[in-house]
C-alpha cells in the first residue's frame, strides 16, 4: 500500500512535483507516495433539462420566460465527465478515461492529497472534489498546501499536510461550488436576453450575460456613451502667470463655487480681470520630499500596461500561466498585494541576473531592506506577482512561451526591482499672491529620480526632465490673464481605465478580470473588442448593455456584495442555498426589465434589418450529368470563374486545368473535376482539385523533401 496519492491539477504541475519530491513515486519526508493529475476540470454539470425531474424537462429544456425564473430545489446538481472536440482532430474526446486512469492508480493508496492550484476563488478545491467524488473515494482525505511549483514549496507543503474532516467542511470547496452554481443559474440572464433579442428581430446567436461580464460590458457602453453625448461647454476664468509660466489659480471648494467665478462669457471675464493688476509672490516655501515605488502589480495590472504593446488578455494569461509552470515567474491567480519576508529574502541573492537579463542597472538597486509597503511579516497566500527563481538566459528566450513572454518578465522583474530602488525625490513649491493671496501655485521638481530610473523610466524621466530650469524658480510678481477651460471630456475606455475601476472597487481578483475580459473579447459572440488596450462595443454587447440597464446583473454595488457573500459562504458565515436565493432574486428582479429594455434597441441599435449581414450569391452553373442527374454547382473556385466550354467539360465528366492566386499572391496550376462531395453532413456538387495540394500535411511533406 501507498500512503499518499497526490492529485495535481495538470500535467505541468505533477512534472514539478516529481522534480521537488523526487520522482512520479517513492517516500519522502517519511510517507510513500504516488502523483497522478486531471487535465484542469474532467466534469460539468449537465444540461438544466437534465438535473429535474422527467415531468419538468420540457420546461427547462424551453427558452420561453414563462417558465422563468428556475425552481432551485428541482435541481439535482448532477455532473458528468466533459466532452470535447479535439479543435486539430475534430474527434469528441470524454474525460471519462481521465477519471478511470485516476481512479485506477490510487486504488492502492491509503490517502487522496488534494495538490491542486490554491487560488483566493477555491476552483482548485473544486476541480479535486469532482474528481473525487466521481470515482467514488471513500478513504480519507488530505490538502497539501503551497506558495508556488518551486520545490522548497512543494516540499515543505508535503511536509505540513493537512487532514479534511469532509468536504462540507471544506470552506474553499463551499465557496467554489456556490459561486459555480450560481453561475449555472445565470445562465437565465442570457436566456431572457437572447430571447428577447430575437423576438425584436434581430440576428444573433446568444447574448451573454453573467456575474462580472455584465458589470464590465455595461461600465464600458456608459463610457462610449458619455463620449458620445458630451458637448464642449467653455468657460473663462482670471488666473495669474508669472514670468516662468507658473500659474496661480483659485482652489474651489465645490461645483457651487467654482461656477461663480468661471465665466459663460469671455466679457464677464475681461470685467473681472479689470479689478486686478500685477501683484509680488509672496509665502514661498520649499520642502524636500519623496516617494515610494509602486505597488507590486496584478494580472490585471499587468495586463493593462501591456495591452498598448499590442498583447490582449488571452495571449498575455496564456504566455503568463505557461511561464509560472517553468518557473520563471509567481503563480498568476494570486490576490496578494505584497510577498513575505522569506520570499522577499529568497529572491536577493537572484537580483543581480534578474537586473541583468532585464538592463537594469545594479548600481540603483541599493535598498536591500523590505519596504514595509511591499513586504509582510505575516502569512501570505502565494505572495504578490513577481520574477520566479529560475532566472532565464535572456529576454529573446522566452519567446517560446508566448509572443508576450520577454515584455511580461520585462515589466514583472522591472516593478519588482523597483522597490530595490531609493525613493523618488523632488522639491515641493507653494506660494500665493501678496495683494491677491487665494491665488496659488503648486509645483514639483525633481531631485534624484532613483526608483523611477528602473520602472516606467521612460515616462517618467521624459515627464521630469520637461522640468526647466527657469521653471524650477519662480518669478518676482504675476499678471493676470484670462484662462479658457471647458467640462472636462470623458476619457476613452481602456483596459486600464477598466482595471483600476474593478480594483478601486475591490471586484475580481487581477486574474479573474483578466479572464473575462479575455473570454468576452473574443470569438463570434464577443460583447467587446480591445485593440491595444482600448475597448469598442461590438452589436451583440451593445445589445447587452442596453438590455441590462437599470439591472442587479450589471450593477456594481450588487456585484460587489455577490461577492462579498460568496466569500461568506467559504468563512462558513452563510449557507451556499441562501446564496443561490439571490440568483432567483436577481432573475426575478432583472426580467421584467430586460423585456422593458428591449424596446429600446431599434432607437439605440438601430433596426433589426442593419445588422443583417448580406452577401453576394455566388453565380451558378446548371446542367446535367453523364448520368442524367440535373445538378447545380458554384461557377467560381478559388476566384477562378468556369468558362462555358469548362462548364461543359465538368458537367461530361473531363478534367479541366486552370490557374489561381493564393493568398500570398503566387499563381497555383489546379485540375479537377466536378463531383459530389459532403461538408457537414450535407452533400453538393462542385469543383473537386485533384490529389491534396492543399493539406498542411502536403505541404509540410514538400519542406521535407
Amino acid at each position: 500500500m501507498t500512503d499518499y496519492a497526490i492529485l495535481c491539477e495538470k500535467a505541468s504541475a505533477a512534472k514539478n512535483f516529481a522534480n521537488a519530491l523526487g520522482g512520479t513515486s517513492g517516500e519522502f519526508a517519511g510517507h510513500s507516495y504516488r502523483i497522478v493529475h486531471s487535465h484542469g476540470h474532467l466534469m460539468a454539470f449537465v444540461d438544466p433539462k437534465e438535473q429535474v425531474p422527467a415531468e419538468k424537462a420540457s420546461q427547462y429544456r424551453s427558452w420561453k420566460l414563462d417558465y422563468l425564473p428556475w425552481q432551485i430545489e428541482d435541481f439535482s446538481w448532477e455532473k458528468a465527465p466533459i466532452v470535447a472536440k479535439n479543435p486539430r482532430t475534430g474527434r469528441q474526446k470524454s474525460t471519462k478515461s481521465d477519471l478511470a486512469a485516476i481512479k485506477r492508480d490510487v486504488q492502492d493508496c491509503d490517502t487522496l492529497v488534494i495538490a491542486t492550484d490554491v487560488d483566493p476563488s477555491g476552483e482548485g478545491e473544486l476541480l479535486a472534489w469532482e474528481i473525487i467524488n466521481a470515482i467514488n473515494w471513500q478513504k480519507p482525505v488530505k490538502r497539501l498546501y503551497f506558495a508556488d511549483e518551486e520545490a522548497r514549496s512543494i516540499q515543505a507543503g508535503f511536509r505540513q499536510i493537512k487532514p479534511l474532516t469532509s468536504q462540507m467542511q471544506d470552506g474553499d470547496y463551499l465557496k467554489s461550488d456556490a459561486r459555480s452554481k450560481w453561475d449555472f443559474l445565470s445562465m437565465q440572464l442570457t436566456r431572457i436576453a437572447t430571447t428577447v433579442t430575437k423576438q425584436a428581430g434581430y440576428p444573433v446567436r446568444v447574448v451573454r450575460e453573467g456575474r462580472l461580464k455584465s458589470l464590465m460590458v455595461r461600465h464600458v457602453y456608459e463610457q462610449l456613451l458619455a463620449i458620445k453625448n458630451y458637448r464642449r461647454t467653455p468657460f473663462y476664468e482670471v488666473k495669474f502667470q508669472d514670468q516662468n509660466q507658473h500659474v496661480f489659480a483659485r482652489k474651489f471648494k465645490d461645483q457651487e463655487e467654482a461656477a461663480r467665478w468661471r465665466h459663460t462669457q469671455g466679457q464677464a471675464a475681461e470685467t473681472e480681470m479689470a479689478e486686478y493688476h500685477d501683484s509680488a509672490i509672496t509665502n514661498v516655501k520649499t520642502s524636500r520630499r519623496h516617494s515610494a515605488p509602486p505597488k507590486l502589480l496584478d494580472l490585471s495590472n499587468l495586463a493593462s500596461i501591456l495591452a498598448p504593446k499590442g498583447y490582449g488578455a488571452r495571449e498575455v494569461l496564456s504566455t503568463y500561466q505557461k511561464m509560472y509552470e517553468a518557473k520563471i515567474v509567481s503563480y498568476p491567480r494570486t490576490d496578494d498585494s505584497k510577498i513575505s519576508l522569506a520570499q522577499f529574502q529568497q529572491l536577493l541573492p537572484l537580483v543581480p541576473k534578474i537586473a541583468n537579463v532585464v538592463g537594469v542597472d545594479s548600481k540603483l538597486l541599493t535598498h536591500r531592506q523590505p519596504r514595509r509597503t511591499h513586504v509582510t511579516t505575516g502569512n501570505v497566500d502565494h505572495g504578490a506577482n513577481r520574477p520566479g527563481e529560475k532566472v532565464p538566459a535572456s529576454l529573446a528566450s522566452l519567446s517560446r512561451f508566448g509572443k508576450s513572454g520577454p515584455a511580461i518578465y520585462s515589466v514583472v522583474a522591472k516593478n519588482y526591482l523597483a522597490m530595490l530602488g531609493e525613493d523618488y525625490q523632488f522639491d515641493h513649491t507653494t506660494a500665493q499672491l501678496a495683494d491677491y493671496p487665494k491665488f496659488k501655485t503648486a509645483f514639483d521638481v525633481p531631485v534624484a529620480l532613483n526608483y523611477k530610473l528602473i520602472f516606467d523610466s521612460t515616462r517618467q524621466i521624459s515627464d521630469d526632465e520637461g522640468q526647466s530650469a527657469a521653471k524650477a524658480q519662480l518669478g518676482k510678481t504675476a499678471a493676470p490673464f484670462i484662462f479658457e477651460g471647458a467640462n472636462k471630456k470623458p476619457v476613452r475606455p481602456t483596459m486600464k481605465w477598466l482595471m483600476n475601476y474593478l480594483q478601486q472597487h475591490n471586484i475580481g481578483t487581477g486574474a479573474t478580470r483578466v479572464s473575462t475580459l479575455s473570454d468576452i473579447t473574443s470569438g463570434t459572440m464577443a460583447l467587446m473588442r480591445e485593440r491595444r488596450g482600448a475597448l469598442s462595443m461590438t452589436n451583440t454587447g451593445t445589445i447587452s448593455a442596453v438590455l441590462t440597464e437599470g439591472t442587479i446583473i450589471s450593477s456594481t454595488n450588487a456585484t460587489k456584495r455577490l461577492m462579498s457573500l460568496m466569500e461568506e459562504v467559504g468563512q462558513f458565515k452563510l449557507a451556499p442555498d441562501q446564496l443561490l436565493t439571490t440568483a432567483t432574486q436577481t432573475v426575478e428582479h432583472d426580467l421584467p426589465i430586460m423585456v422593458a429594455n428591449a424596446e429600446k434597441l431599434a432607437t439605440t441599435v438601430g433596426k433589426p434589418e442593419k445588422l443583417v449581414k448580406h452577401y453576394p450569391k455566388k453565380a451558378k452553373a446548371v446542367g446535367q450529368t453523364q448520368q442524367g442527374e440535373e445538378v447545380n454547382f458554384n461557377q467560381v473556385w478559388g476566384g477562378h470563374q468556369f468558362s462555358e466550354q469548362e462548364v461543359s467539360d465538368l458537367l461530361a465528366g473531363k478534367e479541366i486545368a486552370f490557374q489561381i492566386k493564393t493568398k500570398r499572391g503566387k499563381e497555383m496550376a489546379v485540375h479537377g473535376k466536378l463531383a459530389k462531395q459532403t461538408y457537414r453532413g450535407h452533400q453538393f456538387w462542385g469543383f473537386k482539385p485533384a490529389g491534396d495540394v492543399f493539406t498542411k500535411r502536403t505541404r509540410t511533406n514538400r519542406k521535407r523533401r
